[in-house]
């Protein structure tokens, strides 16, 4: 009984120990900086990343080839910056009488070093232009991770 208690005491001093070391390391801060390696350190990035989700369909609901606004989605968004990225995928949603939708869709995405207001509005630009060459009732746009409908 006394080596347990002992044992414990040793065990609660090393624990209180640890947790005093932790909360004043200051040579690991919790950032973002501690998440990149020492192979990133200094490396070019680019922090924002801005996607467009094409449909394959036309005027809602009849299937297209979407190619030709795939390439067109590439070309604008590597023009505006720098470059682009197409990434397949299949959307889905459930529809009013409760029904499973699902569609091809392809993503095209930037990643650009910054969304200003010029940019962020040029490319709502285009994806009403696409709403409406594309016959849809909105278009997916992606910035920084928040989700927007233009309609």
């Amino acid at each position: 009984m006394k080596g347990s208690k002992i044992l414990y005491g040793v065990l609660s001093l090393v624990l209180i120990g640890f947790l005093a070391f932790s909360l004043n390391d200051s040579s690991h801060p919790e950032t973002i900086q501690a998440k990149e390696t020492n192979a990133l350190k200094g490396q070019y990035h680019l922090d924002e990343v801005i996607k467009i989700y094409v449909p394959s369909t036309y005027d809602v609901d009849q299937p297209i080839d979407n190619t030709p606004y795939v390439n067109q989605s590439l070309e604008t968004f590597s023009n505006m910056f720098g470059g682009a990225t197409a990434v397949e995928g299949t959307g889905a949603w459930v529809s009013e009488d409760d029904q499973l939708v699902k569609e091809k869709v392809t993503i095209v995405y930037s990643f650009a070093e910054n969304l200003d207001k010029k940019s962020i509005n040029a490319v709502v630009a285009y994806a009403k232009s696409l709403k409406e060459d594309m016959k849809q009732s909105a278009i997916s746009l992606e910035v920084d991770g928040k989700m927007y409908f233009i309609e």
